[in-house]
């Protein structure tokens, strides 16, 4: 599945984070995996291990995160990128926008500490309707640090997630010595960050049996 190459926002530069690259690894019946890479890692603060529990407020500090709506394709499934009023498939074909299954503007968001902490929300459209998601089985949180590089792996258990197809965006929220922060998603279209704006979840994953 395709590496998604994610920017920091311009207000907020790294202090010594070069790049951040996520993926989502594989997606079966069990599980959903997921990558993030920080290169230039050497001044990053990663929570230490806390225990697997649920926490608010992750953000703010290192904190790496998943927003996805899911979506109910027409015919064949495939991952694509959008384009105004329309979602164009690999091969450049448009197709309609389709309609999240939740409802207009529904959406979820799952939040992923080093320190192994975690959150998940659902929201009814943006910002708003907010509520934690029932999650019967807590993530797998591997964070893995060596030299100047910091790998975070997760591993989500495919029943607590929404059904494919996704439309969904990888970010991170990096907090660097001397409490520098820097905000890594696929697009920064405001003036501050914001990674619930739609332009954020700008990659599509297709359901198993259409891909």
């Amino acid at each position: 599945m395709k590496t998604l190459e994610l920017i920091s926002h311009p207000a907020h530069p790294p202090l010594r984070v070069r790049a951040v690259a996520a993926r989502v690894l594989s997606h079966d019946a069990d599980w959903c995996v997921l990558r993030w890479k920080v290169d230039g890692a050497a001044d990053l603060v990663v929570p230490p291990f806390a225990g697997n529990r649920r926490q608010d407020g992750l953000w703010q500090t290192t904190c790496f995160e998943l927003f996805l709506e899911a979506l109910p394709l027409q015919g064949e499934g495939w991952v694509g990128v959008s384009d105004g009023d329309a979602v164009r498939d690999p091969s450049g074909v448009g197709h309609p926008t389709p309609t999240p299954r939740l409802g207009a503007g529904a959406y979820s968001e799952f939040n992923f500490a080093p320190s192994e902490r975690w959150a998940a929300y659902d929201f009814t459209g943006y910002r708003t309707g907010m509520a934690e998601r029932a999650m019967a089985r807590a993530p797998v949180i591997t964070p893995r640090r060596g030299g100047d590089v910091l790998f975070c792996d997760v591993a989500i258990a495919s029943a607590t997630l929404p059904p494919l197809p996704w439309r969904y965006g990888l970010t991170a929220v990096l907090e660097e010595a001397g409490g520098v922060k820097s905000y890594w998603a696929l697009a920064h279209p405001a003036e501050k960050p914001d990674f619930h704006d739609p332009a954020c979840l700008g990659a599509w994953l297709a359901a198993p049996d259409d891909a």
